[in-house]
């Protein structure tokens, strides 16, 4: 019964550890993003609008 417990707890903290990683890491990638748009805006717009023209002729 208390291993149980303690599984369960271990497995909680690390739910929690992996969520603050992947956030972490969401956040850089959104940084790196911004940086590469303003040193590259040319290949920025056309990237949005290449994503755009994926969004209009993607069927839901």
């Amino acid at each position: 019964m208390r291993d149980q417990q303690e599984e369960s707890s271990e497995q909680l903290e690390s739910d929690a550890e992996r969520r603050r990683r992947r956030a972490q890491f969401l956040r850089d990638l959104a940084e790196a993003r911004e940086l590469r748009d303003r040193v590259q805006p040319r290949r920025a717009k056309t990237a949005r609008l290449r994503h755009a023209m994926r969004m209009r002729t993607f069927r839901w």
